[in-house]
């Protein structure tokens, strides 16, 4: 697992869900110091020992590091740098070519491209070229929506089409590529004002979409371009507690179904939750039909102020977690056919630095059926 919290390294833990002796381990092997304020990270689609991530700063910068190399997978090497296309990178996707960077300045969004290569010297564009988004929006909540605010989510790699929810203007961009093989806005689609969609997640022609700002989740039809989506139903709330107005959706997790977990589940953790044993997890089934997500269960962590997690293991059995206030680094073992989520394994505060936690999962080498090393990183926002 590699892990940062909007400090200057990423964390290599090693996760042991089988150990010889005792409960399953969580420990911390080694240190990669990258640069300023780390924020989303990501591996490249055919290399996962080469990681990308952004320097959450004024002048946004992005960074590749290379696993693997001096014989050991537990530390990193910074092997290329270049500026981002705009203030405090956030959220990053990488292709088998291009690496694509969601710039989240408060003055102006960006989205912003960057061609990459598995070899030296990885980064090919001297210069990334960026996309502005439009902004000409005025919602209530103009403390968080003063202008355009993207996050960037996979691509729809059959229509070859790019979602950008954009928390600032109330709308998912939808992009597609030009002849030229630039990015351009190709339609929208539109939210409930001050709702502030943060990320989104597809499942055949469905679409579910979080809601920052309001703590709900949207649910769309998905049609290939140029039809456009439609709202399927009204909108679900996160959690059954009483809401505070500070209270904010954070992530959100669909793992495919498999033979341990036929049926279909949505996790999406709370943030600013004031549950007295954490923040919470919401646990949403799509057993009645994939327009109708209802909410089946809600987990206490035990965890402060959760940003990211990440399923991995064996048939997605586990989730890793990272609580941004200093509570530190969980692994949760899905229990009851995916319903619920057991505690069996810890790193406290004072192996992790504190900060923002964004996770990504990257199997580096597995040496038997019970044992496997991960990447996680956070992220800035």
């Amino acid at each position: 697992l590699l892990v940062t919290s909007c400090t200057d390294s990423i964390y290599t833990l090693s996760f042991d869900p089988v150990p010889s002796t005792g409960s399953p381990t969580l420990n911390l092997l080694a240190r990669t110091i990258v640069g300023h304020h780390l924020s989303w990270i990501v591996s490249h689609p055919f290399d996962k020992s080469l990681i990308c991530t952004g320097l959450k700063q004024a002048d946004g910068e992005v960074a590749m590091i290379k696993y693997g190399r001096g014989g050991t997978v537990k530390e990193g090497e910074v092997v290329a740098r270049a500026k981002s296309g705009g203030a405090d990178p956030c959220t990053l996707l990488v292709a088998e070519d291009e690496h694509i960077i969601g710039n989240v300045s408060p003055q102006n969004g960006t989205i912003a491209t960057l061609l990459i290569s598995t070899s030296a010297p990885y980064i090919l564009s001297p210069h990334p070229w960026t996309l502005s988004m439009s902004f000409e929006y005025v919602s209530w909540n103009k403390t968080r929506q003063s202008s355009s605010h993207p996050h960037l989510n996979p691509l729809n790699q059959t229509e070859k089409e790019l979602l950008v929810p954009d928390l600032g203007t109330d709308k998912v961009w939808r992009l597609t590529k030009r002849n030229d093989g630039k990015w351009s806005i190709h339609g929208h689609i539109d939210f409930e004002a001050g709702g502030g969609p943060r990320h989104v997640v597809a499942r055949g022609n469905t679409l579910y979409m979080l809601l920052e700002l309001t703590l709900k989740l949207a649910v769309h039809t998905f049609p290939p371009l140029p039809a456009t989506p439609t709202c399927l139903t009204s909108l679900f709330t996160l959690s059954a507690l009483p809401i505070p107005d500070t209270m904010l959706a954070a992530e959100i997790l669909l793992p495919k179904p498999n033979t341990s977990f036929p049926e279909t589940f949505i996790y999406t953790p709370n943030r600013n939750d004031p549950h007295s044993e954490g923040y919470t997890i919401a646990i949403f089934s799509l057993a009645t039909g994939e327009g109708q997500p209802e909410l089946v269960n809600e987990v206490c962590t035990g965890l402060i102020h959760v940003r990211g997690m990440v399923f991995g293991g064996d048939k997605d059995k586990y989730l890793v977690v990272g609580g941004a206030e200093g509570s530190g680094v969980k692994i949760f073992e899905r229990i009851d056919g995916g319903k619920g989520l057991q505690e069996i394994a810890k790193l406290g505060e004072d192996v992790v630095a504190r900060g923002p936690s964004h996770w990504l999962l990257v199997a580096l080498r597995s040496q038997d059926v019970n044992r496997w090393t991960y990447i996680c990183s956070p992220a800035g926002v």
